[in-house]
This record gives structure tokens, sequence and C-alpha cells, in this order.
């Protein structure tokens, strides 16, 4: 009699052994998933090709025709500084006028937020909310990057960016 429990165990154990290895050889196999990939959830579009990664660029535009470039700069380097020169129209956008408060440093291994920075306004028809422009991050010493970057409206988690008027 006992052997006969043994037995219904030892299929029973070997069952519930052979249901549950395929779901847990699927979970380690699958090493592209979205989950082991950069993912950075937002409105702002990245840029890790170079030696500065542009990180969350975006133009926030209070009205048609303006907005404020901004966006997150970070300096891979970690011992030497680098400047970002300034921020041009690129392809189709290569018109937009773009005004800055002169050159932005970003040190060795470090980060530098452009929202924080001052502003770096743009002017331009095409500047217009749910529209993507073409620009181009142009530094000192590392090469220049080109990125399409969104435009959003000045409400809620950027309502207090500050803003060009349109001219």
């Amino acid at each position: 009699m006992k052997a006969v429990n043994v037995s219904k165990r030892l299929r029973t154990t070997t069952a519930a052994v052979a249901l549950t290895l395929p779901a847990l050889a699927s979970c380690s196999s699958n090493f592209n998933a979205p989950t082991d990939q950069v993912y950075t959830p937002g409105v702002g579009v990245n840029d890790r090709s170079g030696n500065i990664d542009v990180l969350h660029a975006l133009i926030v535009s209070g009205e048609d025709g303006s907005g404020t470039v901004i966006a997150g700069l970070a300096n891979n380097d970690p011992e030497k500084a680098d400047q970002l020169a300034s921020v041009s129209g690129a392809g189709n956008d290569a018109s937009i006028q773009i005004s800055d408060g002169g050159p932005v440093e970003i040190p060795a291994g470090g980060f530098v937020q452009l929202a924080d920075e001052g502003n770096i306004a743009v002017t331009a028809t095409q500047i217009q909310p749910g529209k993507f422009i073409e620009l181009t991050f142009n530094f000192a010493s590392s090469e220049s990057v080109d990125i399409e970057v969104p435009v959003v409206a000045n409400t809620e988690e950027f309502s207090d960016v500050p803003l060009p008027s349109a001219s």
C-alpha cells in the first residue's frame, strides 16, 4: 500500500514539474524583452549616440510661433568638461530663429538642465504644439547632435517654463 502512495505522489509531482517547466523557461529565454532595454517614459526625446547625451529634449510653447528649448545634457567624459555652444534649426527647420544666452558649461561627468540655465528661445511659424522640429545641438568639443524634438504646450509639468513672446 505504501508503494502505491509513493508512486502516485511521484506521478503527481512529475506532472506538476512538467506543467511548470515551460512557463519558467520562457521567463529566462527572452533577453530582449522591453523591460531589459532603456526606456524613459515621457514627452521629450533622447539621443545617446555621442559623448554628450541629449535627454528629454523638447520645445515648450505658450503660443503658436514661439517656444523655449529644454533638455538635459549629460557629459559621459569623466575627465573633460564641454560646452553647449549653440542650438540651431536643421533640415527643413534650418530657417527657424534661435536665441540663447551664450555657451552652457557641462562639467566632466556632469549633468545640466537647460530649463535651469536660461532661455533658449525659438521663433518660427512651425512652432505649434503637436509638431516636431529638427534641431542641432552644437558642442565645443563633442560631436553635434541632430534630433527631432516635439513641441508641447506650457501646461501641467511645463507650466513654469519661462516663455518668449511670439514676434
